[in-house]
């Protein structure tokens, strides 16, 4: 099985979530095979889950330190993305991913799992599925950890989201390098110190590769998912429709906030 393999680089936030969706929906239409994106962040910026309560986070702290938000087209709840590796992966419901949402988790979690022992970090994979009820109130998608997700040290260290089609799914997820504890409890109005459920990679390992880590990722899905991953470009269309999406979605504060929050808040800051 070819697939495919883009490497990004930092992109804006807008623009970081369009593509994935363009990426998606040519995968959908069949001009596309299964897509593996590696991607960062220009600037340290939040995602919220797709009906994630922009009330979460504390957006006027957000527009005073000129914090991007953006709003994720996968669920989950809201990330503050910086020094990470940031994925996404889209594929159609067949083959390994014929089975259900906990499957298709599973089948990712795996791949990373194998990259990140090869990377020297000793991690374990959450199998036991979790109601409502137990996990944590937190907005932050960290704080909870879910069937599939991947652990160190019995923190999580992987916080992935999903969007699902009849006929197939967009997966993304983040990796962090290292985390600003700080800045995060301002941006999810924490107003305790209290012992955080996420652990980054640097707080692991002093000694980090990012080069070397993706190529490890990208061997881990060959491996384990059977497939070889080829190193290209996103398509005219991907890209056509990536700025079309920045426009009338992603870049859209009506879309982010909410139409009626999106105007006060515009009036607001006049």
């Amino acid at each position: 099985m070819l697939w495919r393999l883009l490497d990004s680089g930092s992109c804006e936030a807008a623009y970081n979530m369009a593509l994935d969706e363009a990426i998606a929906a040519a995968v959908r239409k069949g001009e596309s095979t299964p897509t593996l994106r590696l991607y960062g962040w220009n600037l340290v910026s939040i995602s919220l889950g797709s009906f994630q309560k922009i009330s979460d986070i504390d957006s006027d702290f957000c527009f005073a330190h000129q914090i991007p938000v953006v709003r994720r087209p996968t669920g989950g709840r809201a990330i503050l993305h910086g020094d990470e590796l940031t994925y996404s992966f889209s594929a159609k419901n067949e083959g390994v991913f014929a089975k259900n949402l906990f499957e298709t988790y599973h089948a990712i979690s795996l791949a990373f799992s194998e990259a990140l022992e090869k990377s020297g970090l000793p991690v374990t994979m959450k199998l036991e599925k979790e109601s409502g009820a137990v996990l944590t109130k937190s907005p932050v998608c960290f704080e909870s950890t879910s069937y599939g997700e991947v652990s160190c040290r019995g923190k999580k260290l992987i916080g992935s989201a999903q969007k699902r089609w009849e006929d197939a799914f967009l997966q993304q997820g983040s990796i962090p390098y290292s985390i600003n504890y700080e800045l995060q409890r301002s941006v999810f109005k924490q107003k305790n110190k209290s012992d955080s459920h996420m652990i980054a990679i640097k707080e692991i390992l002093d000694d980090w590769d990012y080069d070397r880590f993706k190529q490890n990722v990208k061997a881990a899905f060959e491996k384990t998912l059977g497939c070889t991953l080829k190193t290209e470009t996103p398509s005219r269309y991907e890209e056509e429709l990536a700025v079309d999406l920045v426009s009338k979605k992603y870049g859209n504060q009506a879309w982010t906030f909410g139409e009626k929050l999106s105007k006060t808040m515009s009036l607001a800051r006049k």
